[in-house]
């Protein structure tokens, strides 16, 4: 019931907390070369996870990490060696990208200080993984994806296991869905199924906005399955899910051969066979398939814009508008029900005691409510897009409390904060003073830290006697 006091201050489990780490400054890779400052998108293709192991050869050249150093202007798809040189070839003739790969023996990182670091990178290609990622490999991943980057995920069929060591790409990508330490409860809003469908031709569905589909580097209407497998959506987990091609006889949730979702700032894209990638041309001695340009299919167009706009998106002709922007609410675990990480949180602050109650759902963020001197925060990193007009920061707020004075002894401050720590704007502050039954919607414009990666973080501060609880739910950043 709303209105109790507490003492003792909490009824439930604390929700375990980690410091959530910043998107620190882009640094273009070292290997890039010269031509790095006039580069819009940065993209590294992994190699650290067996993708040459088998008959596959899912690289973009046999130079690594830079693949420049095999051919610097290629013009062919045989000036580089691997069967994703196309691929590759197509996005260095653009202009506008600059690839890197990284190596076997490498280890996939974000923050740290090596060339191929995430934070160097506006996207991650992970092309059919054959080895488990560890630990610390997912909390990069993951982390980098919340915090802008672009994760595109190609599979395999089930049982496509080309190094013989018990794990293959639907269950290594699933594995770094469901057991990350950064958010485990379906982040991206979709499954991979456990499925080996021999061949089919997936239609694309009907959406002529859409820049995947219908992107700078041309018009997708299908793609192809020679062996491969399909997503089941999860909308209810993640709204943001969208199969955007599916195989033939299904639609809506299932079947789902491509897919996209966001996760944090970031975007996923998911796609469900590693042979629409390949090109026949990679290193002697692989059985490879020219999906690339089967006449089928528009497989080139579908990795092309798909990468683009994992990237960030740019304009008709390739050349980059600044980015577009993709409607979508940025907070992760926006109504505290999943007990993640997400939120920094001072010990007990997110709850589900029934001593006060949730807006929706069973958890909720209770602040303060001690009846002596406390202080708790709660805050989460996120970036705001550079390229989107709107951003609405919202929270349903209620404040109760045992003063009866004219005097704001207990507060609440909503602050914006920067990856330093240092405080750009505090947008409101509320006390007990502002006590009301039920809660009230709280609304805010970030439109003006566009571009920018912020700490969004409540601090209550009570006095020393009678208390005052600041009770939040229902967080959401909402951009357009």
């Amino acid at each position: 019931m709303l209105g109790l006091g507490k003492s003792p201050r909490r009824f439930t489990t604390a929700v375990t907390v980690f410091g959530l780490l910043a998107t620190g400054a882009a640094v273009q890779a070292s290997t890039a070369g010269p031509a790095a400052a006039a580069t819009t998108h940065r993209v590294l293709f992994d190699n650290a996870h067996a993708e040459t192991a088998g008959n596959a050869d899912w690289i973009v050249s046999t130079s690594q990490p830079d693949p420049t150093g095999e051919d610097s202007s290629p013009s062919d798809e045989t000036d580089w060696t691997g069967a994703l040189s196309s691929w590759g070839v197509a996005l260095q003739q653009s202009g506008d990208y600059s690839l890197d790969t990284l190596p076997s023996g490498a280890g996939l990182t974000y923050g740290g200080s090596s060339a191929t670091d995430l934070s160097n990178f506006d996207t991650l290609v992970l092309p059919e993984p054959n080895t488990l990622f560890t630990t610390a490999e997912k909390t990069a991943i993951m982390n980098f994806v919340k915090n802008g980057g672009g994760l595109f995920m190609i599979s395999d069929h089930t049982g496509a296991d080309r190094n013989n060591d018990g794990e293959d790409a639907v269950e290594i990508l699933n594995d770094l869905m469901t057991a990350n330490s950064v958010d485990s409860t379906d982040p991206f809003g979709f499954s991979i199924d456990s499925l080996s469908i021999g061949s089919d031709y997936p239609s694309a569905i009907s959406d002529s906005t859409n820049p995947v589909l219908h992107g700078s580097f041309g018009t997708v209407t299908k793609s192809l399955i020679a062996s491969g497998t399909t997503a089941t959506l999860k909308p209810a987990d993640n709204s943001s899910v969208k199969g955007l091609l599916y195989r033939t006889g299904y639609s809506g949730n299932t079947g789902a051969f491509f897919a996209t979702s966001t996760f944090g700032s970031g975007r996923v894209a998911f796609w469900g066979d590693s042979s629409p990638i390949d090109d026949d041309t990679g290193q002697s001695g692989n059985t490879l398939y020219d999906g690339w340009n089967d006449t089928g299919a528009t497989n080139a167009a579908l990795a092309l814009n798909a990468t683009e706009w994992l990237a960030g998106g740019s304009d008709d002709d390739g050349g980059d508008d600044g980015g577009t922007c993709t409607a979508a609410q940025l907070l992760g675990d926006n109504g505290f029900e999943s007990g993640s990480t997400t939120w920094t949180a001072t010990s007990g602050v997110v709850t589900n005691s029934s001593s006060q109650s949730a807006r929706t759902g069973s958890y909720y963020a209770w602040l303060d409510g001690y009846g002596s001197a406390h202080t708790d925060t709660l805050s989460q990193a996120v970036t705001v897009p550079a390229a989107c007009t709107t951003a609405t920061f919202s929270f349903s707020l209620h404040i109760d409390t045992a003063e009866t004075t004219s005097t704001a002894y207990d507060t609440l401050k909503v602050q914006v904060l920067n990856s330093s720590g240092t405080v750009l704007g505090t947008l409101a502050t509320y006390s007990n003073l502002n006590a009301a039954s039920g809660y009230t919607q709280r609304s805010f414009s970030l439109a003006g830290y566009a571009g920018q990666t912020v700490t969004l973080k409540f601090t209550g501060t009570e006095g020393s006697t009678l208390q005052t609880s600041f009770v939040i739910d229902d967080t959401a950043l909402n951009v357009s």
